[in-house]
């Protein structure tokens, strides 16, 4: 077998997340044609094919699926060797990338993330908000919050902080519409709510907690949810640590309907090697649960 380089193996790693020499070459910053030669070499010193090419872009064969999980250990391995040694014992340094539900990237991350990075200054976090499952094995995020235990993966998981929901409406919208005392009178109103076929988590589900088929107002984001919620367009299921950021909207039915769900932080199994994200996510943990606590007091 001929020798090995690890920038092959950079590379491979790359094409392997993007499945496209175009998107490899675009996140190196190198042409495509580059990537091509440099797989080319990497197949020849393994003497193994480790790509297909298809329509959908380049599929891994056996051979490529062994080599990435053997690639990630050793790229978890050398990252988190070179972020300990120029770290200090008691700081943590560089950049972490973290992919949280919009709820939780809104109302919670910002400040969470914010008093963590004060007290480590060269620590550098970003948050990527989107509503669906983040793609760990792809490197989209080096650890994901989400609302439910993945099914499948080489990853760990830790359950962070239960979370309460509860209907809730603005004071305006209260004044002018049908009363509502109960459970049954929500079918009189306008209800906000996820976009039912882009529900990516079946937690995210609460639709049937109303008693409503479908929503009047619908969005994939929480934000843009409270947002209708506070122009008074209808009522909607919001979460209990959201409401203090919002003027004039009180929580309804609180005895009739309370519903509980559970941030989990999600990592890649080889990262649990690297102490700086372990330090992180232990931080992070101890700050989201006290957050979350300290603005559902404040609903």
């Amino acid at each position: 077998m001929r020798q090995t380089h690890w920038d092959d193996m950079r590379i491979f790693l790359h094409v392997a997340r993007a499945e496209s020499l175009t998107g490899a070459g675009k996140s190196l910053r190198i042409d495509p044609a580059t990537v091509g030669r440099r797989i080319a070499r990497l197949e020849a010193a393994l003497s193994a094919q480790l790509f297909v090419k298809s329509p959908q872009g380049y599929a891994l064969t056996e051979a490529g699926q062994r080599l990435l999980e053997n690639g990630e250990k050793v790229e978890a391995a050398m990252r988190g060797a070179l972020a300990d040694s120029r770290a200090p014992a008691d700081s943590m340094t560089g950049s972490i990338r973290i992919g949280a539900p919009d709820g939780c990237a809104n109302y919670l991350l910002p400040q969470v993330c914010a008093a963590i990075c004060l007290e480590n200054p060269g620590l550098e976090v970003q948050i990527v908000a989107l509503p669906r499952v983040f793609n760990l094995s792809k490197r989209e995020a080096d650890m994901a919050i989400a609302v439910s235990r993945p099914a499948a993966g080489r990853l760990t998981v830790k359950r962070l902080a239960d979370y309460r929901l509860h209907v809730a409406a603005s004071e305006s919208y209260l004044a002018e519409a049908p009363a509502i005392r109960s459970k049954a009178d929500l079918r009189q109103h306008p209800v906000i709510g996820y976009i039912p076929d882009m529900i990516f988590d079946k937690e995210l589900d609460y639709l049937a907690e109303t008693g409503v088929a479908r929503p009047s107002f619908a969005s994939n984001s929480v934000a843009v949810q409270l947002n209708w919620v506070q122009a008074g367009a209808g009522v909607a299921i919001v979460h209990d640590f959201a409401l203090p950021f919002v003027r004039g909207v009180s929580r309804i039915l609180t005895d009739e309907i309370s519903l509980t769900r559970s941030f989990y932080l999600i990592r890649h199994a080889d990262d649990r090697r690297v102490e700086r994200l372990n330090r992180f996510a232990v931080a992070l943990g101890k700050r989201l649960q006290a957050e979350v606590q300290r603005l559902a007091s404040l609903a």
